[in-house]
């Protein structure tokens, strides 16, 4: 792709390369030439083995499990080396923003971890940042650079809209995902419901109260992330105790950490939908989850972001 004399490129680390290479294609360019691996002691080490002087550079990596720390890593390494090659314009395309959770100081003494990696990735050099459904969209504010926030809702409702399901409502897992429900219940036409559920402590959910009815109802659980499935597994449980029918679930991020596949192999729920801004392990490949790709939206938004155009009509 060329534009007024421009180039772009696009580089990928090791944390969700088969995105990168999706992107590439529907972009109709090759994946950049970039080896990053590591030195005998541990540390990055990151070679860039074309020419950027001077292109508009595209750095695909999620800081999504199993390696969080170490994806970081990879890709603040891979921005320097950019930047110091000459790169005309580096943009960090972060699928899937790690710590966005640690956004705030919940109690004495917390770090926001979510605001030092922004910090983070803009003193390594990064230019702008493109993003997926960060987990608090407030996180944009974090960063001293354009920040373009893409939402995955619409590749999820349009899986659900072709399923035509009858008897439907969107259910909120909990209070904070109110308005993600409601937008997804507008986009499918149909009612919503909400469990309000009290956390005794991290990634510990004990479910309370649902407000709204789902009796004879078949229900959609939607959430940002999915990480140790406990909050959907359990809101399925109590559905299905109440008289819901079939219960789905779905997410952008499936960071399905620790006792996650497992929970959701014992669970009840009919299928599990997420999307790829996070590469599953083949482990993770259940017969009731099911991947669905976000590559063409974000080579959309690179495309536009490369072309000067508007990426807000990305987000309607």
């Amino acid at each position: 792709m060329h534009s007024q004399g421009k180039r772009i490129k696009i580089f990928s680390g090791n944390s969700n390369p088969e995105l990168a290479n999706k992107i590439c294609s529907e972009l109709g360019i090759p994946l950049g030439d970039a080896t990053v691996k590591n030195f005998s002691d541990g540390e990055i080490s990151v070679n860039i083995g074309e020419t950027v002087r001077g292109a508009d550079v595209f750095v695909v990596q999620s800081v999504s499990p199993p390696l969080v720390n170490r994806y970081l890593m990879e890709m603040l390494i891979m921005i320097d080396a950019l930047k110091r090659a000459s790169a005309g314009r580096i943009t960090a395309v972060v699928p899937y923003y790690g710590y966005a959770r640690q956004d705030r100081k919940a109690k004495a003494r917390d770090p926001i971890s979510a605001k030092l990696v922004a910090d983070l990735i803009t003193a390594a050099g990064a230019d702008r940042l493109l993003t997926m459904d960060l987990h608090a969209p407030q996180i944009q504010g974090y960063f001293n650079i354009p920040v373009d926030h893409l939402i995955g809702s619409p590749i999820l409702a349009e899986y659900f809209i072709e399923k035509d399901i009858e008897d439907l409502v969107v259910v909120s897992p909990d209070l904070g995902s109110v308005t993600r429900a409601r937008s997804f219940a507008n986009r499918l036409n149909c009612g919503i419901a909400i469990i309000d559920k009290s956390r005794p402590e991290p990634n510990v959910s004990e479910v309370m109260h649902i407000i709204g009815n789902v009796e004879g109802k078949n229900v959609i659980l939607i959430d940002d992330m999915i990480d140790t499935a406990g909050t959907i597994t359990n809101g399925a449980e109590a559905l299905k105790d109440i008289g819901a029918k079939d219960v789905y679930a779905c997410c952008s991020h499936a960071v399905f950490s620790g006792p996650a596949i497992d929970r959701i192999k014992k669970s009840s729920l009919k299928e599990v939908v997420v999307t790829d801004t996070i590469k599953l392990a083949d482990d993770m490949r259940l017969s009731n989850i099911r991947e669905l790709s976000v590559a063409s939206t974000f080579a959309e938004a690179i495309r536009r972001i490369f072309n000067d155009e508007s990426v807000s009509t990305l987000f309607d």
